[in-house]
């Protein structure tokens, strides 16, 4: 055991792909792939979202949040991770771990949150769309937005700020390639059962009720459909529901996933942990701008702006 360290001198080592050190370099090829391929879609999304008068739309701002999300969690992680793989820079301020933890955690949280708010935009379209318009005002989406942020910085910092309190004596090697609250609790040597207790409270309405808000949604939006007597529209409209459907079991699966391994899955390689956790967060910000640009008017958009910039 080594002697306790002030919170604020510590050095983190961040770890890479354990056992897989020598082929980090083309380890590094797909994820570099996964991270231009993010930037790029949800930044061309966001570009339409603003130039194009026609996507100025209730669903569309909240997909302009949900792309925000994506190149949030992309650029929190993008530095870390690639440092490990190309130059095997593995130290991390605590300062800067704290700091990258957050703005995971807060991204995270905000995904989720903004993906609770298209099943609701969904379902108003669906149910009421005489009023739909007049609920979702611009004025209301962008008050969502701002109220979304406000409760994001309130329920993390908490969280985040207890680590300050802690002693670290143990071994500062952390099992990821990024901070992750859970694993640089466990190198503490102080009681942590109320970092544990105001974490689950930070997480829970979100992740725990946010999921449980987001499935109702989702039934009541099918109860809604099954009632429209025409085969035709009920086709069309979950043809439009199809996206979001397929981006929340993106979000969700490897979250739950993660969850799991590191619950039941002790005995599995270090290395499946590692995978599983960049996949849990690079993942959904890779596919959603695909996802929402199939079978919406975003891929118009887009074909429309690389054509205009070509001319």
């Amino acid at each position: 055991m080594g002697s306790t360290i002030t919170s604020t001198s510590i050095i983190f080592l961040l770890t890479g792909v354990p056992g897989l050190e020598a082929f980090h370099t083309w380890i590094s090829i797909p994820f570099c792939f996964l991270y231009v391929t993010a930037l790029l879609g949800n930044s061309l999304i966001l570009f339409a979202i603003i130039t194009q008068p026609s996507l100025h739309e209730p669903m569309y701002y909240f997909l302009s949040m949900l792309s925000t999300t994506g190149l949030g969690l992309s650029i929190s992680t993008l530095v870390t991770m690639l440092g490990i793989f190309w130059f095997n820079v593995r130290e991390i301020s605590f300062n800067a771990c704290l700091s990258q933890m957050f703005f995971i955690k807060f991204f995270t949280v905000m995904e989720s949150s903004v993906l609770l708010y298209m099943a609701f935009d969904r379902f108003m379209a669906i149910s009421n769309p005489l009023r739909y318009a007049i609920i979702l005002t611009d004025s209301r989406i962008a008050q969502i937005g701002v109220a979304s942020v406000i409760r994001g910085i309130l329920m993390l910092t908490p969280m985040v700020a207890l680590l300050i309190r802690l002693s670290y004596c143990y071994s500062h090697v952390l099992h990821h390639s990024y901070c992750y609250h859970p694993d640089v609790m466990k190198l503490s040597c102080t009681d942590t059962r109320i970092n544990s207790a105001v974490g689950l409270t930070a997480m829970f309405p979100t992740v725990g009720v946010g999921s449980v808000l987001l499935l109702l949604s989702y039934v009541l939006i099918i109860r809604t459909v099954l009632s429209i007597a025409s085969p035709e529209e009920r086709k069309k409209i979950f043809s439009t529901c199809v996206s979001h459907i397929v981006a929340v079991a993106i979000d969700y699966i490897p979250l739950i996933s993660l969850s799991f391994v590191h619950r039941f899955g002790k005995q599995a390689p270090a290395c499946v942990h590692t995978m599983i956790a960049n996949t849990y967060l690079l993942i959904p910000p890779v596919t959603n701008p695909i996802i929402y640009s199939v079978k919406t008017k975003i891929c118009r958009a887009v074909i429309k702006i690389l054509h205009s910039k070509e001319t």
